[in-house]
């Protein structure tokens, strides 16, 4: 009887070590599958830049300003709960260069800088918000 019940016990936890790492395997292809899913930011729009105030540490964008080189892409993610956009040039005066137009939360937008120079952005929503692509 002691030898049944033994060997029913080994089983058993032989079963559970089975399924358990079964289960455990089946969590990380799930977690693998959702990290390919990120998106490498190179500039932020951080949470709460929504209200005016992040312009006083110059924390609208973060880096509010980026140097690059020529022919590299830069990504944009917005982290916030707002809308923001990234939309070249100055508020009031946008140039036609890019513009992410509305970026829902968890969005991002990417332009690539071919040519040489100072590319100055803004959020179209919330006029504080500013920054500039450096291109060398």
């Amino acid at each position: 009887m002691i030898k049944k019940i033994t060997t029913v016990s080994i089983i058993g936890l032989v079963l559970i070590v089975i399924l358990i790492f079964s289960l455990s395997k089946n969590y990380d292809d799930k977690n693998t599958e959702t990290s390919d899913l990120i998106i490498k930011a190179d500039v932020i729009m951080p949470t709460k830049v929504s209200r005016p105030g992040c312009e006083v540490k110059d924390t609208c964008y973060i880096p509010s300003k980026l140097i690059v080189e020529k022919g590299k892409q830069v990504t944009w993610v917005n982290e916030d709960s707002a809308f923001h956009s990234v939309t070249s040039g100055f508020y009031g005066e946008p140039t036609e260069f890019f513009d992410s137009g509305y970026l829902d939360p968890s969005e991002s937008f990417s332009v690539t800088f071919d040519e040489v120079g100072t590319f100055d952005y803004f959020c179209t929503l919330h006029p504080w918000m500013k920054g500039q692509v450096i291109v060398e």
